[in-house]
């Protein structure tokens, strides 16, 4: 099962734009997979908004290779959620399902906000 799953690019509804079911609850250690594959739909990724709670402490910023991303913990109402900002003043948001979760819950996981996984 895919760990990252995205609506269609220039997909309307909701403000998710798909769901990522990290293997731990290291920020540091998922994400440079991540912002290579979004690299793909958003050009190199500059800041990560994440949700404080979801993750173990992180510092206030990531390099990888020779760029220099902005980590910015934030305590989301939802919980659970990441903003992704790209060179091209893109971004992405994503539903984040706890590591911990099964397969299937991981897989059942809507691509909308509204149910909270």
């Amino acid at each position: 099962m895919p760990r990252l799953r995205l609506n269609s690019a220039g997909e309307v509804g909701g403000y998710l734009d798909g769901v990522w079911w990290p293997r731990s609850t290291d920020l540091i250690a998922e994400l440079p997979n991540l912002l290579a594959a979004l690299s793909v739909r958003i050009g190199p990724v500059w800041r990560v908004v994440y949700d404080h709670t979801s993750w173990t402490s992180a510092p206030r910023q990531l390099v990888v290779g020779d760029r220099a991303i902005q980590l910015d913990a934030y305590p989301f109402e939802l919980g659970n959620t990441l903003y992704l900002f790209g060179s091209a003043h893109d971004m992405i948001v994503l539903r984040v399902i706890a590591p911990v979760a099964d397969r299937r819950t991981a897989h059942d996981a809507p691509l909308d906000a509204s149910v909270r996984s």
